[in-house]
């Protein structure tokens, strides 16, 4: 059987979803637990990868079994998983899928937000889940900036100097800037994003709140296709995948 799994996971510990040589990740326990349950290390994959010590709400990953495994309804899989996952990891959900279902190929939407705690005093429960920043941010002046990236452009000034992507050009349905108290939250959906590219578009942000970028200039800096042309990337800490979305009928 083929299971769509939707995680959760809170990423300080890990670096990032796919397995890696350099430390643990999410992959990995998933994997772990598999094995626990079904006794084989049936494939996992992802809807994307995350950076390391980045998060997610609403991960997508396919669990392909045999005709070896025992059928666990779907509706039973994430009790029986969450028996064997870290306390920071958890399968939320899962739906059986067709042959031929791939999850990131399916894709028709992901939404990424990012946290700046906008405060001169930091708080213990945001450690490592949103981004300090001490200033005070002009969420306005950010929001209607940010509105220059909605449409479909080529990303490569918010990308990675090392991006080995040749095809950098993405669609952005909406983007948004808002604050509830000290915290302030990017939002930001599209059909595909780039490594850093939401990283670097908050940073970007930020400068443009501090004055050193102008809103105007945004529209440039996306033609510029430089990597030097656009603000800092700000630390993966803030960063959670929150929504991943499927053309209708293409997950179950």
């Amino acid at each position: 059987m083929n299971y769509l799994l939707t995680l959760s996971y809170d990423g300080r510990a890990y670096c990032g979803y796919q397995v890696q040589k350099n430390g643990l990740s999410v992959q990995e326990v998933l994997q772990n637990a598999v094995e626990a349950l079904f006794g084989s290390r049936y494939p996992l994959t992802g809807c994307s990868r995350t950076d390391s010590g980045v998060h997610a709400r609403d991960y997508k990953a396919l669990l392909k079994t045999d005709e070896r495994a025992s059928v666990i309804p779907p509706e039973r899989l994430p009790l029986a998983l969450n028996r064997f996952l870290p306390e920071d990891v958890a399968v939320l959900e899962a739906e059986a899928v067709p042959d031929g279902f791939h999850p990131r190929y399916a894709v028709v939407l992901k939404e990424y937000e990012y946290l700046v705690l906008n405060s001169r005093v930091r708080d213990p429960f945001y450690a490592g889940r949103a981004f300090l920043w001490p200033t005070p941010l002009d969420v306005e002046r950010m929001h209607e900036a940010a509105q220059a990236l909605v449409g479909t452009h080529d990303f490569s000034s918010f990308t990675s100097a090392g991006c080995e992507v040749a095809d950098r050009v993405r669609k952005v349905f909406s983007a948004s800037v808002s604050r509830e108290g000290k915290m302030v939250s990017f939002r930001i959906a599209g059909n595909g994003f780039l490594y850093h590219m939401v990283r670097t578009a908050v940073g970007t942000l930020i400068e443009i709140s501090e004055g050193k970028i102008a809103p105007a200039d945004l529209p440039g800096i996306l033609e510029a296709r430089d990597r030097g042309a656009a603000g800092f990337t700000a630390p993966a800490c803030g960063l959670y995948l929150n929504r991943v979305e499927y053309r209708k009928g293409e997950e179950a």
